[in-house]
């Protein structure tokens, strides 16, 4: 039968056009049920939480989508500049509660599922984080895109939807064991697939010069082999105010689902190898490139991402504007996080001259006036390098154009420096030595009107050091934005019990203006407040014990000082340092120095990088030390280790409420900024900190006397480097030498002998270049202070208090209204309700 046409009479809008769905209990548990008897067909036998966690996120959901679309069509009504925010990763973790959250539905949820008799955290645990992020970098892209929405601003997320995260992290004979993050394997509820936007993308081949049909010499990159790039959009809603951008998440498949000619000779493994090898540009996040396969993975995915999203950006205009680019660059702006998204730079200039015909002068003009870079890291082996000779075969086209970018880069340098070969050498986009190299970070530069750092200190660092050529060269280009959080996922809805005192306090205006967080202390001196304060992060260190306690089994008093440190395991974030000082306590316990003691819970969690031997052996070297600390009768509730298993987003959101002192220990002029550290002060924990990162603009803001302050600053650090002696400074200092020969002589390790010597030896090294040893007795000094603050019950309250009344430029509102004032220039736009 042939398919009707819709009669004018009835156009398409009278279909979409439904009543709005109801925000009250009643509405939204109907719809529950509708869902979960109708939709996924179940009934009062079914046992598994999942399908009603299923039918309550569908519910949820509708109401989003209601709001998406009227988002779309707000911003394609006012046709106004947008920005695209181009990530590698976003650390999303958990949907459910942020939505619930942002629509203004806990309350009208909470009393739906109680009248079904549901237990509504137990559907909130149920769901698992989405795994498209391993760290600190992909979690601020979650955050940035929030306030985005919050602040009614433009911007569309682009990322890469992986099929397996980061891994699950286990701890067996306290090491860790990878096993795979299939966070998929369920299905994602919150997940729009969108194949009318599917893009086509290129790899191999080679490329032909010809002249077109108007006489003009084009390049053509033929013989490629494509895989189509299939998008799945994501709700993300601003905090009650009806906005609902869009996350955009790229999946790669085969152009064809298998070779039709070998699957008739009967070899079946080979008529889908192209499907399976297509699938597998995104099925895991971020791939070991510590060989060749690892790293062509990796720039498959970069330009997978880089592509796909910028075919998707020219598509969206060409569809409201022709092929007419003379307002582009007024309308339209990248923003790059990190250098992972890089080759953006070379992809947009190929897409504008060979596909819509621009001359080389009108690409270039486009590109670095759209192209915006964010750099993250101090640490120069983390920027990207790739070989010259995988681009020629993998990326043949974008080779040639990096290498017509560097020709004409160059030809500017020396102008501005005739004859400085040095700098030249230093300056070019190709690396030269054995093998050639593209300095990805320098495309970035070169290809932008904007550079910045993430933190005051670190966007210093980048001028004086890392880019200091590119920044004599432009100063104009580089900038600082502090990185920030969000204070609707890591104040109001992972701690809404403080939420509550806070809103109850000073109103609930802080939600969207954490600067009104200075209004509590005016009540510091409040005792009503001060006890009513302390009894809630009680309960929350209480709620942190329950947690953990059946996974840890170990038990913990909730009046013991609760020392936290959580992020990625590295040498530079030094967690060694942090297991010396508990060496030092335990060492103090079994030669009876405990006069005036401070019980304290350390508690370690983060994951190492798969082929990281190093921060796997830190890993190892926490676990061993916990087990003999934890199981010593003589040490008993005085001191314990812990260290939390498959650390991640959602397990932040039950930490971060229950942390007294916040470590962030890394050595100074390492660490880009930092979130971690905004998170804990934003919920009333005091921080001990290097002045690295965001930590300086941290102390700033609470002062000096709300601060444990230690080590070498980053100027110091750098002068000590030639004349580094840790073992004339473990000589000088007793304490320092109980606890290396507890490390040396094998306490820790005696059935398993010389494991930690590859962590001894990088200690007492003169090379170390996190120089750890050095800042041993400024740290346990410190910490002394930090015990001394924490018997003063009232002191610490306040201090407290403080820390959490001045962590307003920590929002990260903040942050995006800074990217947007002064580099994005976005004009917000209402959507009506």
């Amino acid at each position: 039968m042939p398919h009707r046409r819709f009669k004018k009479s009835h156009p398409i809008e009278s279909i979409s056009n439904l009543p709005e769905l109801g925000m009250k209990p009643k509405e939204i548990e109907g719809d529950i049920k509708s869902y979960y008897g109708h939709r996924l067909g179940r009934d009062e036998n079914c046992k598994s939480v999942h399908y009603v966690y299923e039918a309550l996120s569908l519910a949820v959901s509708d109401r989003l989508t209601e709001r998406w679309k009227k988002t779309y069509n707000a911003y394609r009504k006012e046709d106004c500049k947008r920005a695209y925010y181009l990530s590698m990763e976003f650390l999303m973790g958990r949907t459910l509660s942020n939505a619930m959250l942002n629509l203004g539905i806990d309350d009208a949820v909470s009393q739906a599922c109680y009248d079904l008799g549901l237990d509504l955290e137990e559907l909130i645990d149920s769901e698992p984080d989405a795994g498209l992020g391993n760290g600190g970098l992909g979690r601020l892209a979650a955050c940035f895109i929030d306030s985005c929405a919050t602040l009614q601003l433009p911007v569309t997320g682009y990322g890469l939807r992986y099929e397996y995260g980061m891994f699950s992290q286990l701890i067996v004979n306290g090491e860790q064991v990878e096993e795979p993050d299939h966070w998929l394997r369920n299905g994602n509820v919150w997940e729009v697939q969108r194949l009318e936007y599917t893009q086509r993308i290129k790899f191999g081949g080679h490329t032909e010069t010809h002249l077109d049909e108007k006489g003009n010499s084009r390049v053509y990159w033929v013989d490629s082999h494509d895989v189509l790039a299939v998008p799945f959009d994501v709700p993300v809603p601003g905090y009650q105010n009806g906005t609902v951008n869009t996350l955009r998440l790229w999946k790669a498949t085969a152009t064809d689902e298998f070779d039709l000619q070998e699957f008739n000779a009967g070899d079946y493994a080979e008529s889908v190898a192209a499907k399976n090898g297509a699938e597998n540009i995104t099925m895991v996040l971020y791939p070991n490139d510590a060989n060749e396969n690892g790293k062509e993975l990796r720039l498959r995915q970069q330009y997978l991402l880089a592509s796909a999203s910028l075919q998707d950006v020219l598509a969206l205009w060409i569809g409201r504007h022709g092929n007419d680019f003379t307002d582009f660059a007024e309308k339209n702006c990248f923003q790059l996080n990190d250098t992972h998204p890089s080759i953006a730079v070379a992809e947009l200039m190929r897409l504008l001259i060979d596909i819509h015909g621009l001359k080389w002068d009108a690409a270039w003009a486009i590109t670095k006036s759209t192209m915006a870079y964010t750099n993250h890291t101090l640490l120069p082996e983390a920027l990207e390098r790739w070989s010259v000779n995988l681009f020629k075969q993998l990326l043949p086209r974008l080779i040639e154009i990096i290498f017509e970018i560097n020709a004409r880069f160059l030809s500017e340098v020396s102008a501005r420096w005739p004859g400085d070969l040095s700098r030249i050498a230093r300056m070019s986009l190709i690396e030269e030595g054995g093998q050639q190299h593209v300095r990805m970070a320098y495309l970035a530069i070169v290809g932008s009107y904007s550079v910045n750092g993430v933190a005051e200190l670190h966007s210093k660092l980048l001028q004086q050091g890392l880019f200091h050529d590119f920044y004599e060269l432009w100063p104009e280009k580089f900038n600082n934005k502090t990185n920030g959080v969000t204070p609707r996922r890591w104040l109001a809805a992972c701690n809404p019990e403080l939420a509550e005192l806070i809103t109850e306090t000073i109103g609930d205006g802080w939600l969207t203006d954490l600067s009104l967080l200075k209004k509590l202390e005016l009540h510091i001196d409040d005792k009503v407040f001060c006890d009513r304060w302390y009894a809630v992060q009680q309960a929350a260190k209480q709620r942190l014990i329950d947690y953990k306690k059946q996974e840890l089994d170990i038990d913990v008093s909730v009046n013991a000082l609760f020392d936290v440190q959580v992020k990625r395991i590295h040498e530079y974030k030094r967690q060694l340092l942090n297991v010396l000082h508990v060496i030092h306590l335990y060492d103090r316990i079994k030669r009876g120095d405990t006069a005036n003691w401070t019980d304290r819970c350390v508690l370690i969690g983060g994951k190492a990088a798969p082929g990281y031997y190093m921060a796997k052996k830190i890993i190892k070297l926490i676990n061993n030390v916990a087990n003999v600390i934890n199981h010593d009768p003589e040490v008993g509730d005085k001191l314990k280790l812990i260290f939390l298993p498959n650390y991640r987003v959602s397990a932040m959101e039950k930490i971060c409420p229950g942390a007294d002192l916040s470590e962030q220990i890394s050595t100074a002029g390492k660490e880009a900024s930092g979130t971690g550290n905004m998170k804990f002060m934003m919920n009333g924990a005091l921080t001990i900190g290097t002045l690295d990162g965001a930590n300086i603009e941290i102390r700033e803001e609470v002062g000096d006397e709300n601060f444990f302050l230690f080590g070498l600053t980053e100027t110091e650090v750098e002068s000590l480097r030639n004349n580094y002696d840790p073992v004339a400074i473990i000589k000088q200092d007793e304490d320092l030498q109980r606890v290396m020969n507890l490390l040396e002589c094998g306490h820790f390790n005696q059935f398993e002998h010389n494991i930690f010597d590859g962590i001894v030896n990088s200690l007492k090294s003169p090379h170390d270049p996190w120089i750890t040893i050095a800042d041993f007795r400024s740290f346990v000094d410190a910490q002394k202070q930090v015990e001394l603050a924490y018997q003063d019950k009232e002191r610490w309250i306040k201090m407290s208090i403080i820390n959490c009344a001045n962590s307003g430029k920590f929002s990260t509102d903040r942050t995006i209204s800074e990217y947007n004032n002064e580099l994005w220039k976005l004009t917000p736009v209402k959507v009506n309700n």
